[in-house]
């Protein structure tokens, strides 16, 4: 049972607005069910032929829980309680013992979209619909994706504010030289910073020689689910795309889903050109995954016991967090 929440542990509104990975695709097959926590919702994630569904857990018929025991029927999810089956929508279409629906049998269900080997679902406090959409994803270029998954006790505006939280990456990170390449920028829910820093990389682990390494980010964030990172490491041309998907449970607790791809820069035609790409995303994607989860690591212990300031007293050197979280109140409106 969820406890009622009204606050989160840093005293902001648990679950702002917007949209909230529940996933990654390859954790959802066709024919799976899935059970998840979601801004205070027990849902299930379930996967048909033709089509990704998120509904309320509980069966509205007579409560069974469809995590436990539901199976897809067709284009359907089917109670294991008494075999009613309901679509992607929610609507019942069938009984269990192939009699008449009841009038008003519904399930709750949320928008879903899938983008970039992840599912996200849309939450809105006063049940509105979705107020934008996610981008497009276009892989052409890009290795498969790699992730990993954990849970902690923040909320998904402070993970995001680390984007542009500037002053942190020396003092947390070790990086050096940090300095915008693009001024902070807002369209509605979309916001976008760049910045460039160096840092000591170890490629063969902790007893290796120290490379010092130039990096270039382009923060693209939409909403406070939903931060796509482009790095660039000039100097060894390649390119990595990280994902950074905060998603509230409870109103105490958020799943943080960290994903990567890495894409080849260069144009390479025929087979001989391809294969070197091939090896060195597969040599470099986890040393690159490595040292993202390392740094969000380093993270995990400030954010879980941080006290939420406001308003912050800035300093020259903090980054634009004023004007971010100026950005942010849109999300609980």
């Amino acid at each position: 049972m969820i406890p009622p929440v009204g606050r989160a542990p840093n005293g902001l509104p648990p679950y702002p607005n917007g949209w909230y990975a529940v996933a990654w695709s390859s954790e959802v097959g066709q024919g799976d069910v899935v059970s998840r926590i979601v801004c205070g919702s027990e849902v299930v994630i379930f996967r048909t032929a033709t089509s990704i569904g998120v509904m309320e857990a509980h069966c509205p018929h007579l409560g069974a829980n469809l995590g436990m025991g539901g199976t897809i029927d067709g284009e359907a999810i089917r109670c294991p309680f008494h075999g009613f089956c309901f679509d992607t929508s929610g609507r019942c279409v069938a009984t269990g013992y192939g009699g008449e629906i009841p009038a008003g049998l519904v399930a709750r269900t949320w928008p879903v979209r899938e983008v970039d080997g992840a599912i996200f679902i849309w939450h809105h406090n006063k049940g509105r619909e979705p107020g934008w959409e996610l981008p497009d994803f276009d892989p052409t270029g890009f290795g498969r994706l790699v992730h990993r998954s954990y849970r902690l006790r923040d909320h998904p505006q402070e993970t995001t504010e680390n984007s542009v939280d500037l002053g942190h990456f020396s003092v947390v990170h070790g990086y050096e030289d940090v300095a915008l390449t693009k001024e902070v920028r807002t369209d509605g829910p979309y916001l976008n910073i760049g910045y460039r820093a160096r840092r000591p990389l170890r490629p063969l682990g902790r007893w290796g020689p120290s490379l010092q390494t130039s990096f270039t980010y382009d923060i693209n964030i939409h909403g406070l689910g939903y931060s796509q990172v482009d790095v660039a490491i000039p100097g060894q041309g390649l390119q990595a795309r990280l994902l950074v998907l905060a998603t509230p449970r409870d109103g105490e607790m958020i799943d943080l889903r960290l994903g990567l791809r890495l894409r080849d820069p260069s144009e390479r035609k025929g087979a001989l050109r391809l294969l070197p790409s091939v090896l060195v995303r597969a040599a470099a994607t986890p040393f690159i995954l490595n040292g993202f989860a390392s740094d969000a690591n380093q993270d995990f212990p400030i954010w879980e016991n941080k006290a939420y300031v406001s308003p912050p007293r800035l300093a020259r050197g903090d980054g634009p967090i004023g004007l971010y979280r100026k950005w942010a109140d849109q999300f609980y409106a």
